[in-house]
C-alpha cells in the first residue's frame, strides 16, 4: 500500500528533521543524508518498532494509544503546544467544538477593554479576525482599516511591513497559532477558508505554513511605527477566554513613563480630537 500524505505524518516528519541528532544521546555517526532523525532513531527513542513508526508516519497506522504519542513526543522533544497539537492530530486528543459565541464579545468583556485606557486591548477570533477593540487599539490599527483579519493584514497589506518593524518575527508567531487553533479547532470554516486563501496568494504564508512548527500566541515585545505618532513599542499578553473558547483578549502596555507612554497618551488624545471633528 502507498504512503498517504497526512496531517500526522507532515507533522512527524517536520518534527523529526528539526531535532538535532547529536542531542539526543545516539551514537549517529557521520554522512547523514537527511536532516534531524532518521525514522529507526525516532523509533528507538520512542520505544517502538521501526515499522509501526514508519506505518504512522505514512499513514498506515491510524490509532495509536496515548502512550505511544506520549513516547513520540519525547521522542521530538516537543515542547507543550506541539505535544496538544500532536494528540490531537493522533486523535487521541479531540479537537475542541466552537460554539456561535466563537464571533461575539460578551459586554463584560467589552467593559474589561474600555478600562484599559493606556493599553491597546483588543479581542481575537479563532483564525484571528478583530471582533473588538479599545479606543487605543483601534487607532492604532487604523493604517488596516477596513481589513479585521491579522493574517490578511500581515500577508496581504501592502503598509504590514512599514507599520511592524519586526515583521518577520509576528507573521511567524502568527502562522504558528494559527496552526495550533486549526488542530484544536478542525471542523472552523474561518480557518480552513483563511489557509486555502492564503497557501494561494502568498509564498511567504506558504514557506511558513509548510514549516508545521505549532505555538500559542505568548508574550512578546513588538514595535509599531504608526503613521500619525511614530515609534511605539509594546509588550503583549494574551489570554484565552474562558466563556467563549478560541477567542483571545490580548493587551499590549508600553513601559511605564517611557516614550512609547507618551505616544499611546497621544493616541488617544489624536482620537478624541478627531471624535470631536467628527460630530
Amino acid at each position: 500500500m502507498p504512503a498517504l500524505s497526512t496531517p500526522l505524518g507532515d507533522f512527524l516528519r517536520a518534527c523529526r528533521a528539526r531535532v538535532d541528532p547529536d542531542a539526543t544521546g545516539l551514537v549517529t555517526g557521520g554522512n547523514r543524508r537527511v536532516a534531524g532523525l532518521r525514522r529507526e532513531e525516532v523509533a528507538v527513542l520512542a520505544g517502538v518498532s521501526a515499522d509501526y513508526y514508519a506505518r504512522l508516519e505514512q499513514g498506515r497506522e491510524r490509532s495509536p494509544s496515548g502512550q505511544v504519542v506520549s513516547a513520540i513526543g519525547r521522542a521530538l522533544r516537543l515542547d507543550a503546544d506541539a505535544r496538544g497539537h500532536l494528540f490531537r492530530l493522533a486523535g487521541v486528543s479531540p479537537g475542541m467544538a466552537l460554539d456561535r459565541s466563537r464571533d461575539e464579545v460578551h459586554p463584560a468583556l467589552l467593559q474589561l477593554l474600555d478600562a484599559c485606557p493606556t493599553s491597546a486591548a483588543y479581542v481575537l477570533s479563532p483564525a484571528f479576525t478583530v471582533l473588538a477593540t479599545n479606543v487605543i487599539a483601534a487607532e492604532l490599527l487604523s493604517p488596516f482599516r477596513g481589513t479585521d483579519n491579522m493574517v490578511r493584514v500581515l500577508f496581504g497589506h501592502p503598509d504590514a511591513r512599514k507599520v511592524f518593524l519586526q515583521w518577520p518575527t509576528v507573521a511567524g508567531a502568527t502562522v504558528h497559532a494559527l496552526r495550533l487553533n486549526a488542530g484544536r479547532y478542525p471542523d472552523d470554516p474561518q480557518i480552513r477558508d483563511l489557509v486555502s486563501e492564503l497557501l494561494a496568494e502568498s509564498d511567504e504564508f506558504a514557506t511558513l505554513w509548510n514549516d508545521q512548527t505549532v505555538g500559542g500566541l505568548a508574550r512578546a515585545h513588538k514595535v509599531f511605527v504608526h503613521p500619525r505618532i511614530g515609534r511605539v513599542e509594546l509588550t503583549y499578553q494574551a489570554f484565552d477566554v474562558r466563556d467563549a473558547p478560541g477567542q483571545q483578549l490580548l493587551v499590549g502596555t508600553p513601559a511605564a513613563g517611557g516614550a512609547s507612554a507618551d505616544a499611546i497618551a497621544l493616541l488617544g488624545s489624536l482620537h478624541a480630537v478627531d471624535s470631536a471633528c467628527d460630530r
